[in-house]
């Protein structure tokens, strides 16, 4: 199993909701998505960002599929007119 994991800081904190709901609207959409789970940051410290995304894949080439999905591609294209930076991790688990 593959987890994909991102956390991304917000231009503006407002688009939370909107981008959570973009993410979860691909559940079901795209064969080789596991499972997708998104929310906000609720503690708000100095450390932490705005949105976590972890999806799960049976393979790093799964991964790779969902990267390039038409499903996924509208969300990514918004995701990256709404956030200031992003960090991930991939791992096998």
């Amino acid at each position: 199993m593959v987890k994909h994991i991102v956390m991304y800081k917000l231009k503006d904190r407002s688009n939370a909701d909107e981008m959570i709901a973009r993410f979860l609207s691909m559940r079901g959409k795209i064969d080789v998505l596991r499972s997708l789970h998104a929310g906000k940051d609720e503690i708000k410290s100095a450390r932490a960002y705005d949105v976590a995304l972890v999806c799960e894949f049976d393979s790093l080439e799964d991964l790779n599929i969902y990267a390039e999905h038409p499903v996924h591609l509208p969300v990514k294209e918004y995701v990256h007119s709404v956030i200031a930076e992003a960090h991930s991790v991939d791992f096998i688990e």
